[in-house]
């Protein structure tokens, strides 16, 4: 099925003014164009869609993730050391375009002249910038150093550069850090300075001369640090584009490229997400000159905005992110669950949860095999209950999702849900059982003298033949009488003038024609021998 792809909400782009001239307007919306071209390709937006096919209709799922957003909307900021935000107490302060008229003054208890971290992710409203502040080098040659963390208490995937803009000079030393266990642990993300081998020990490089197999290499840059004497000389960057750039060409236009190896090559995934980032300033903008200590009021940070572009990382799980009781949650597809998608709901933990895949293209892959345990390759949707049913389930098993065995069946134990295996037949004796359904643990309901798991067993007591039937007769309890022997438990032969289930009734006594002596009616042979001896000593007699 080839589903539509809709291109992603680019209201986060920026818009231009009003321009004087057309040519300019021109030129700034082809400038903006290029700049939103990775914010509008590319993008996995549909988990799934209902679609008819000639077996009927079901769901087609996909690989979806949300889209790109502006994460400084969402996130909480920190400033440390205690202390270094300026204005308590009071303190003035210069500025390199004119340093030796310090009549500017941070003073935290004035709103007009405070400079508190907040101000970092203000809009500025008709082009007045507000920014944070950092107190001065005042107590040189002390370092001056200031840490500001960026949490979002939340996996979050770049799409965009990182870029941070400083009034009054950007630093001479600084380094970039991100976390991925919410600020438990952190690893170096870029280093920038003047002179990256005096400051770190390492040959400066620039991003855009990395390959195909250091894409996601730490490297230190010289390209935002040297002093420019120029106001227009504000940013400092992370260039997660020009990153991007190797794989899928320097006008981000092969994004099929950049996903597939997002998801062939080890760690490259990872290397854009972050929970937390946090930049370490190491040493203030000195102006192109040595520190002048004469004047160490020109020496400070101040940061006005702190832009990072990017989306909720839903692990190809989800389309949807919102902000929920103080933080980002994913709306997860897939039977999946949790901040990021990360596990499987309760019922459906059939097997490992995966993360989705970027692959194939162009739709990828969920992962998702907790649907109907893979018994089904179709699902119903019933509109009025909201709920996903699978259809004509496989392997002997049945349900809404294939999680329970059909009649006849029971659970195999040593099986996983999705494995094809997991249910066993009853086999229940059509006999000694009262029907062929099992319970959970594969025993059959018995009649009466059966046991055993198939009930094809009888109890103590009973015989089997075509059934178990109650014993007649045994060697302790059910003794055969009047010299009867039990035969099979099923009957007792008797001797000759007796009968009765245990031989327990004699003839004679049950009918006198047994007893009349004739031997055509039945008489015993002890009667006729006797008759015999009697007329042999008669006739002795009479010699």
């Amino acid at each position: 099925m080839t589903s539509s792809r809709l291109p992603r909400d680019s209201r986060h782009c920026p818009r231009p003014g009003t321009p004087r001239l057309a040519a300019a307007a021109m030129l700034y919306l082809a400038a903006l164009l290029v700049h939103c071209v990775p914010l509008a390709m590319g993008q996995y937006d549909i988990c799934k869609s209902w679609v008819t096919t000639d077996d009927g209709p079901s769901w087609e799922f996909y690989a979806c993730q949300p889209k790109a957003m502006r994460m400084k909307d969402y996130v909480t900021v920190r400033v440390e050391p205690a202390g270094i935000t300026c204005g308590d107490p009071p303190e003035r302060f210069c500025t390199h375009e004119n340093p030796y008229l310090c009549s500017d003054e941070c003073d935290a208890s004035n709103p007009d002249l405070a400079h508190p971290p907040r101000l970092m992710f203000d809009s500025e409203d008709e082009g007045l910038a507000t920014y944070w502040q950092s107190v001065t080098w005042r107590r040189y040659p002390e370092p001056l150093l200031a840490n500001i963390t960026l949490s979002w208490n939340k996996s979050i995937e770049l799409t965009d550069d990182i870029v941070i803009t400083f009034e009054y000079g950007r630093p001479t030393i600084m380094m970039l850090e991100k976390s991925l266990d919410n600020g438990r642990t952190w690893h170096p993300y870029q280093y920038y300075a003047d002179d990256c081998m005096e400051a770190f020990s390492m040959p400066a490089r620039r991003v855009r001369d990395l390959s195909t197999t250091s894409a996601n290499r730490v490297l230190c840059t010289e390209e935002y640090s040297r002093w420019a004497g120029s106001k227009k000389e504000k940013t400092v960057r992370f260039e997660v584009r020009d990153r991007f750039a190797i794989f899928a060409g320097p006008d981000l236009k092969n994004m099929d490229n950049l996903y597939t190896r997002l998801e062939s090559a080890k760690g490259l995934k990872d290397f854009f997400t972050v929970t937390d980032l946090r930049m370490r300033l190491l040493r203030p903008a000195l102006g192109g000159t040595y520190v002048q200590r004469e004047n160490l009021y020109k020496y400070f940070y101040a940061v006005s905005n702190i832009e990072v572009t990017g989306r909720c990382k839903c692990n190809l799980h989800a389309n949807l992110c919102t902000f929920k009781e103080g933080s980002l949650q994913c709306e997860c597809e897939h039977n999946t669950t949790g901040q990021d998608c990360g596990k499987c709901k309760k019922n459906f933990r059939s097997r490992s949860w995966r993360a989705g895949s970027y692959l194939p293209l162009p739709n990828g892959s969920p992962n998702a095999y907790c649907e109907c345990y893979g018994h089904s390759n179709r699902c119903s949707y019933i509109d009025f209950l909201n709920v996903v049913t699978c259809v004509s389930c496989k392997h002997n098993t049945r349900g809404q999702h294939c999680q329970h065995c059909r009649l006849g069946f029971y659970r195999n134990s040593s099986a996983e849900l999705d494995d094809e295996n997991v249910c066993i037949e009853c086999n229940c004796n059509q006999i000694g059982s009262m029907h062929d359904r099992c319970n959970e643990t594969g025993y059959c309901e018995c009649r009466e003298g059966a046991t055993g798991p198939k009930c094809d067993d009888c109890l103590p007591n009973y015989y089997w033949r075509q059934g178990c039937f109650p014993n007649v007769c045994d060697d302790e309890l059910l003794l055969c009488q009047n010299g009867g022997t039990c035969y099979q438990n099923q009957r007792c032969i008797c001797p000759v003038g007796f009968k009765g289930v245990l031989c327990q009734q004699s003839r004679c006594e049950a009918d006198k024609k047994d007893c009349d002596g004739a031997p055509g009616a039945g008489g015993s042979l002890a009667t006729v021998a006797l008759g015999v001896l009697a007329l042999q000593l008669r006739g002795w007699a009479d010699l």
